[in-house]
């Protein structure tokens, strides 16, 4: 049986400026800084949640968008049980770069990894440069027909929290289908490959979330 305690690592993938930070900031913190500097190779959060009776732990990492950086990147999302691929609505060259991202995980992750399209800056409609039509018909034909597009805004607390919601139940469902598709070990992990544990779960009594 799966135990009522997971860990996974999510990894926040995007073009410089389309605020991936401020995603993080808003849903860990609460708040929004419209000076948000940018973030320097990558920066880690942990934080806790309950969905469907389980208790979650995310561990969040921020990487950077500028071009410098992005070598780096596998460094980062390597491991990763999900990723948020970020683009900004106002900016069409930030969402045609969200497909160099997918081709580019999946020709370097596990094929369990969790891909999830997210539009920020929805506050900003009046200066909208990629339909949702054209976001949401994208995210199916490359993700599949279930996937959903979230479109959200850091600066006005839009959707936010329900995106992250939706992607941990993602990895929650993916957790419980690996159970049953391989195998748990006797201390209660679920590996994804024989390399690395991708999404960790204890059968703890306790945990503070």
């Amino acid at each position: 049986m799966l135990g009522h305690f997971l860990e996974a690592k999510v990894v926040i993938l995007g073009s410089q400026s389309v605020g991936k930070t401020s995603l993080v900031i808003r849903y860990v913190q609460k708040t929004f800084s419209p000076n948000c500097p940018s973030t320097i190779g990558a920066s880690f959060v942990a934080t806790k949640l309950v969905v469907d009776g389980y208790k979650i732990r995310l561990q969040i990492w921020d990487t950077a968008g500028q071009d410098r950086f992005r070598p780096m990147a596998p460094m980062y999302y390597r491991g990763a049980t999900a990723a948020i691929l970020v683009y900004d609505i106002t900016s069409a060259k930030s969402f045609s770069e969200i497909d160099s991202w997918i081709k580019e995980l999946r020709r370097t992750t596990s094929d369990d990894i969790i891909l999830q399209i997210v539009g920020n800056k929805c506050d900003l409609d009046h200066l909208r440069e990629v339909s949702t039509e054209q976001a949401n018909d994208y995210g199916k034909k490359q993700l599949g027909p279930d996937h959903t597009l979230f479109e959200v805004s850091a600066k006005d607390d839009q959707g936010v929290d329900d995106m992250f919601t939706h992607v941990t139940r993602r990895i929650l469902d993916k957790a419980q289908e690996i159970e049953r598709r391989k195998r748990t070990n006797p201390n209660g992990t679920v590996q994804l490959d024989a390399e690395h544990d991708k999404i960790k779960t204890n059968n703890r009594s306790c945990c503070n979330v």
